[in-house]
């Protein structure tokens, strides 16, 4: 018997222990080669471990067992070899089937079984994907709420997630039927190393936060002239992400304190702008990185964002991934979210919160008129931003938003730019 013991891999420096966040081969399964058989959680990211070799699997840890980095939590059996179904298919297709003579049943109601059985044979109606089943899990969604449009009406991931994204009422959940029960979950090293961030901020740095607003006019009108050119020739979507991460990265040019950071007992000024996007993940808020946004295209930003959004909901994101950023900017907007104050993302020290636009009206050139308009949030550390670049810098943000074609010449007018002035 040749056995192979799976260790648990080093997710990154400093990471000692882990929790096993799932199973997704049961114990005594026959697993192949490189094929995904758990799910892992670190306080900084979700990953996956593979099969070393193919064979029987023993399971030797229990989802949400905390394991050290080295430990061995499976083995695999190699001498046990499975079934290939290219084979088994190749056989069935090679045995020659005989010719049966057999009356035309008539159409009554005794053929009712029969199409009963033949559909028996594919996932019945309402039962959800292993991928659509955690996230139903997490989030305490029955099935019979949801509505499956996979095969033969299984629930599929994105059933799940356009349930949520459109919400339920209360008589959607479990759990509020009067009772006075309650229940207990164990943070996961995410949660529990998020939330020490959090404090550790509060009570570690100078935060202030600074408002400002933002006529979103000029931002619809070019999305609605150019969104569907933009999508064929980039073959990806014009969102207000990439216009707000170029006005970013050309404002933290013109105010590099925002871009800087704390080390020691001195600042570092960095002279690149990667952008941190806070996405939201089915294990939680998770901030990936788009490297070098300064450099970017509005389409190379929306492809890298896009691409960044996916991974973390797949649970696919790297440390890697989320590791440096310089700035970040989230978007609470997504949720409904009129206004808040957005905590900065250690060691940076400042952060921009994004919030819903609403139509409201204003007052332009002495005339009320209606706008889509946006509030925006500068959070910062004072320690390392005066109140004066805040304030510019989220003035100049605003400018460009509000005239795009500032974007494209350094933050500047234009005009003033063919002019020299």
């Amino acid at each position: 018997m040749a056995t192979i013991e799976m260790k648990v891999p080093s997710p990154g420096e400093s990471i000692t222990e882990v929790v096993i966040a799932r199973w997704i081969k049961k114990d005594g399964e026959y697993v192949e080669k490189d094929e995904e058989i758990a799910e892992i959680d670190s306080d900084k990211a979700t990953l996956t471990i593979n099969a070393e070799e193919s064979g029987a699997i023993k399971l030797l840890a229990k989802e949400g067992d905390t394991v050290k980095v080295g430990q061995v939590i499976c083995s695999i059996d190699t001498s046990v070899k499975g079934e290939k179904k290219v084979q088994s298919l190749k056989v069935e297709s090679s045995k020659v089937v005989e010719p049966v003579k057999a009356e035309v049943p008539k159409v009554t109601a005794t053929s009712a079984p029969v199409k009963e059985a033949a559909k028996s044979e594919s996932y019945a109606s309402g039962t959800p994907s292993p991928a659509a089943k955690k996230i139903m899990e997490e989030n305490n969604v029955p099935a019979n709420k949801l509505s499956g449009t996979g095969k033969d009406g299984r629930i599929t991931k994105g059933d799940v997630v356009n349930a949520l994204s459109a919400g339920f009422d209360s008589s959607t959940t479990a759990g509020w039927g009067g009772s006075r029960d309650t229940e207990r979950a164990k943070m996961t090293p995410l949660r529990k190393k998020l939330a020490q961030r959090l404090v550790a901020v509060k009570n570690e740095t100078a935060m202030l936060t600074t408002f400002n607003e933002i006529d979103m006019s000029a931002i619809y009108a070019l999305r609605a002239k150019y969104k569907d050119k933009f999508k064929e020739v980039h073959g990806t979507n014009l969102g207000f992400m990439s216009f707000f991460t170029k006005a970013v990265t050309e404002a933290l040019n013109l105010f590099p304190a925002v871009n800087a950071m704390i080390d020691g007992e001195e600042i570092v000024y960095h002279k690149y702008a990667d952008i941190g996007v806070a996405v939201s993940a089915p294990k939680g808020l998770m901030v990936p990185v788009v490297r070098n946004a300064e450099q970017m295209s509005l389409a190379q930003i929306e492809t890298s964002i896009k691409n960044l959004a996916l991974k973390a909901r797949d649970n696919k994101i790297t440390i890697d991934d989320m590791s440096g950023g310089t700035f970040t900017i989230t978007n609470g907007g997504v949720f409904g979210s009129m206004m808040s104050t957005p905590i900065i993302n250690p060691p940076q020290s400042a952060i921009l919160g994004m919030h819903n636009v609403v139509d409201r009206p204003v007052a332009v050139n002495g005339q009320v008129v209606i706008r889509p308009m946006m509030y925006v949030a500068l959070s910062y550390d004072h320690r390392v931003i005066d109140g004066r670049e805040s304030v510019g810098f989220l003035v100049k943000v605003k400018e460009m938003l509000e005239n795009p074609t500032k974007m494209l010449f350094g933050g500047k007018d234009p005009g003033e730019v063919v002019l020299g002035i």
